[in-house]
């Protein structure tokens, strides 16, 4: 289920100009979160036909460093076995390169999930003790295709899962504005060159995982884009006087005036939590600083 790849990012022009009047970067930019999960789904597809339900096929997911803004060269990848279209179309086949033996021999949506979560238990980001946030090129990914399935499936989804970084909003930005549909044309547009097979989910990983670390190069700070669900409050905190201030939490969201919180463990040092799900397989986000 987990495979191995490196590959060396090409250096940014440090003239490139980005959102704000940002210049380059030579190195990335230190963010709030330690890693980043890129994921990427295939699903079943068929040309000029709506194939319900759609299921996921194959399941990758990159690490990235967000210090160093290296890639972990410990990649994970499951194919998923579709419960009600077994047997891919043509299209499918030809479009994604996934062959019927790939997703004959695939497991259960439910297991891709738990080995996806033991993969991340084994990783860098574990060792380390710090956050991390999925990232995704769009919100089909999260919004439409794992959120369907696991609701008509009935299956447990880790809470990671209703929060990420759409790739396509910061690049946008970073970009001067515009409406970025492919990811190919995004990796072309910031110089790089397109390593691997489109529609190959593990290599459109790799390559949107390129792209964020070329992001972070240029100085551009990465936080949560979408969301979808809070969890119930259970403490608000007030800024000093009640006066209305900006809050910056450590998951990426930003608020102002009170706060919906939980107590953290550094709360003697007057940190929360600004009670969004962080990205660590069901906690509760509790950390964030009043800014300056």
């Amino acid at each position: 289920m987990f495979t191995s790849n490196s590959s060396g990012v090409p250096a940014p022009d440090p003239e490139a100009a980005v959102s704000s009047g940002v210049r380059a970067a030579r190195q990335p930019q230190p963010q709030a979160f330690d890693y980043f999960v890129v994921l990427d789904f295939e699903a079943t597809c068929d040309k000029g036909a709506r194939i319900y339900p759609q299921e996921i096929i194959e399941f990758p997911s990159v690490l990235v460093d967000g210090a160093t803004g290296d890639l972990d060269p410990a990649e994970f990848r499951a194919y998923v076995r579709p419960q009600y279209h077994p047997v891919l179309t043509d299209f499918c086949r030809d479009l994604t390169g996934i062959r019927q033996a790939d997703v004959d021999g695939g497991v259960p949506l439910a297991e891709a999930l738990r080995l996806h979560a033991a993969w991340l238990q084994a990783s860098a980001w574990a060792r380390s003790g710090g956050c991390f946030a999925v990232v995704t090129w769009g919100d089909w990914d999260l919004r439409t295709m794992l959120e369907s399935e696991c609701c008509f499936k009935g299956l447990a989804k880790p809470p990671c899962f209703n929060h990420w970084i759409n790739l396509k909003i910061p690049f946008a930005a970073a970009m001067g504005g515009g409406r970025w549909a492919a990811l190919r044309s995004a990796v072309e547009a910031a110089g790089l060159e397109w390593e691997g097979r489109p529609h190959c989910g593990l290599d459109d990983a790799r390559n949107t995982a390129r792209l964020l670390v070329e992001l972070m190069r240029r100085g551009v700070q990465l936080s949560i884009t979408t969301s979808l669900k809070a969890p119930s409050p259970q403490v608000t905190v007030t800024p000093y006087g009640g006066a209305a201030a900006a809050c910056y939490c450590y998951c990426g969201v930003a608020s102002r005036g009170g706060v919906v919180a939980v107590p953290g463990p550094m709360q003697g040092r007057r940190f929360y939590g600004c009670g969004h799900w962080t990205p660590s397989m069901g906690a509760v986000c509790s950390y964030f600083m009043w800014a300056d």
